[in-house]
């Protein structure tokens, strides 16, 4: 089933105001544009972790959040927006092994906490971990895991909460070219696997044309 994806960001920002408005219903999203351009700030406005001064976001059908010039106002909060978000930094729990990263987002589930739907939950989490390559990394900490292997992590964690939305923030920018290469072989097995509605910040050229199946370009908060 196709996730209808919309939204019109508009914040306010030191230089520029951001003002964004796009929608989709599959596929990869690829936002490019020069640092500073407000690409990760409308990540932050659409996940919930900045409020945009007006506009909406909708995900799946459902609006998550709006503000209008009529006062009318929803914002859901991060949890409650059924998206996932893979930050630059992967931003991964040091002292969490890499099996309990990966659930970590499943605790907060209401089916976690009724055992017979629990049993599912970890099951597919084992898929996600086997699908990934990670399930012989369960008991390591990041901090003695590869930076592709951290990538791997962080996906899996992202996506195992099966959200209506994925946010990547140049997710492939930290790893050597030679992890990247299999990294990228990984992340289209998963774009076929899993069909998630994403948004992908990138600079890269490369993974624009491997992966965009709509693209943007944004320049001092603008579509350009």
């Amino acid at each position: 089933m196709r996730k209808k994806i919309d939204f019109h960001i508009i914040k306010k920002l030191d230089l520029f105001t951001l003002n964004v408005r796009c929608g989709f219903d599959s596929g990869v999203l690829v936002v490019r544009g020069e640092s500073g351009a407000g690409k990760t700030t409308l990540l932050n406005c659409i996940a919930g972790l900045c409020a945009p001064d007006e506009g909406f976001v909708s995900i799946g059908g459902e609006t998550v959040f709006l503000r209008n010039a009529r006062e009318a106002r929803i914002d859901r909060p991060v949890r409650a927006r059924g998206l996932g978000y893979l930050f630059q930094s992967y931003a991964l729990f040091p002292n969490m092994t890499v099996e309990q990263n990966v659930l970590y987002g499943l605790r907060n589930k209401p089916d976690y906490r009724d055992r017979a739907r629990r049993k599912d939950l970890l099951e597919y989490a084992d898929y996600i971990m086997e699908t990934f390559g990670i399930s012989g990394l369960r008991k390591k900490r990041p901090g003695v895991i590869s930076g592709g292997e951290k990538q791997r992590v962080a996906l899996s964690r992202a996506i195992v909460t099966k959200p209506g939305l994925l946010l990547l923030d140049e997710p492939f920018s930290a790893l050597d070219e030679e992890t990247k290469a299999v990294v990228y072989g990984e992340f289209k097995l998963f774009k076929e696997r899993f069909r998630i509605p994403t948004i992908l910040i990138t600079h890269n050229d490369a993974e624009c044309e491997m992966f965009g199946d709509h693209r943007m370009h944004i320049k001092a908060g603008a579509v350009v």
